[in-house]
């Protein structure tokens, strides 16, 4: 699916790129806004669901990346004063996307605005900063581990938080099931997370993994309620939502309890008893 076009391409160049290059950013930052619109008016209604304004920043972001590049421009300058002077995150994101970019050949420079992201007080801003950030995992993941493993230690619950979603077995980090070693190593500093936010990170990142490595799963739940911490136990309840669909009664043992809620559904031990 493209939904760039040659009107957008050269509207980009006089209202983005050329803004930047005079360095009239407030005039680029307005118009970043407005071709992501104009992306998104180009998805197909029916796949709007799949592909949505997190789609439009990738593609805005790449784009100006491999022109900002094309023409030899100062592609780590433009994106560093796009992320710190945008006030939405449109603009932040696409200087998010175009900074993981350059921090595949150079990642020790972009590493800060990532962090700076993760804080971020707006919501799209901090997804925006652990999805681009995943990029860099892949590329260079034993120094992202060593980096990620001194955030776990973070007074920061926001920045917590973006190492537990950053390590979740999606889109670039599917080789995650192949080596669940990996995000683990760096997960288990957190299943004590005394705050609700990175914890509800670290529960989901389990469960998600429970989808391909239920034994894994189960294990590490049954250990987390055996530590007796409860804020181990709401991870370890957190992590078999998926699990209690097929394992009711299995689930229910392991945290030794009689029913399992989750949203609006709840498992009872007696509607489910072994024959």
């Amino acid at each position: 699916m493209r939904i760039l076009n040659t009107d957008i391409e050269q509207n980009i160049a006089a209202s983005i790129i050329q803004n930047c290059l005079s360095r009239k950013y407030d005039s680029a930052i307005e118009n970043i806004s407005k071709i992501i619109d104009e992306l998104y008016a180009n998805i197909p209604d029916n796949q709007r669901i799949s592909f949505g304004r997190v789609h439009t920043i990738k593609v805005l972001s790449e784009y100006l990346f491999d022109q900002l590049g094309q023409i030899k421009a100062s592609t780590f300058e433009i994106a560093a004063i796009l992320f710190k002077k945008g006030n939405d995150f449109k603009t932040r994101g696409v200087a998010l996307g175009i900074l993981s970019r350059i921090g595949l050949n150079d990642y020790d420079q972009v590493i800060p605005f990532f962090e700076s992201a993760a804080m971020d007080k707006n919501w799209d801003v901090r997804e925006m900063s652990q999805m681009f950030f995943k990029m860099l995992i892949k590329k260079f993941p034993d120094e992202m581990k060593d980096y990620l493993l001194q955030l776990t230690k973070s007074e920061h619950p926001n920045v917590r938080r973006f190492v537990a979603e950053t390590l979740r077995p999606v889109q670039e980090n599917r080789w995650f099931y192949q080596h669940p070693d990996y995000p683990l190593s760096i997960l288990k500093n957190l299943f004590k997370e005394p705050v609700a936010y990175p914890r509800t990170a670290v529960g989901n990142n389990l469960s998600d993994l429970a989808r391909r490595l239920p034994d894994l799963v189960y294990e590490l739940v049954k250990q987390l309620v055996a530590s007796g911490n409860p804020n181990s136990f709401w991870i370890a309840y957190r992590a078999c939502r998926n699990l209690v669909k097929q394992e009711p009664i299995k689930v229910m043992d392991l945290l030794k309890v009689d029913e399992y809620k989750y949203k609006d559904r709840i498992y009872r031990r007696s509607d489910h008893q072994r024959n």
